[in-house]
């Protein structure tokens, strides 16, 4: 399971360490997406595969469907080198708005890399509204 928050930093050639409790959860090989909310995910193998099952069962005849797979096309393979770092490309940095300091979070099925700006406002945001989310919650059957 991954779970955890950590700050990280990413070099200038585009390198980010994983934190080992990530990387052991997440494997030697991993996909790297463009996340929602201006995130990244890195998915494990596992996770990825039945994420991309579901993606090719959407109707190729919905607009929406299309554009959906599409945001997910510049997924890449993601592999850890022997100091425990994995290499972002430009691109996916760019979507995130990655330059220096970062924020990995476990969310279960994959993590994601935010940049530690947004972080701080993504979860200042969930922080202030955390009754309302919970009461939507209860509407899609998860009650705590």
């Amino acid at each position: 399971m991954l779970t955890g928050e950590f700050n990280h930093s990413i070099d200038s050639k585009g390198r980010l360490i994983i934190p080992s409790k990530l990387r052991e959860s997440l494997g030697e090989h991993f996909m790297i997406t463009k996340g929602l909310d201006g995130c990244l995910f890195l998915y494990p193998d596992n996770e990825w595969k039945a994420f991309e099952e579901k993606l090719r069962n959407l109707p190729l005849t919905n607009k929406k469907a299309r554009d959906f797979k599409r945001f997910f096309g510049s997924a890449v393979e993601g592999e850890v080198d022997k100091q425990g770092r994995v290499l972002i490309s430009a691109s996916l940095r760019a979507h995130a708005a990655l330059e220096k300091d970062v924020v990995l979070v476990g969310v279960l099925d994959k993590v994601e890399i935010w940049s530690k700006e947004a972080w701080e406002i993504c979860t200042a945001d969930v922080e202030e509204n955390i009754e309302d989310i919970a009461n939507d919650m209860e509407d899609l059957g998860l009650s705590i």
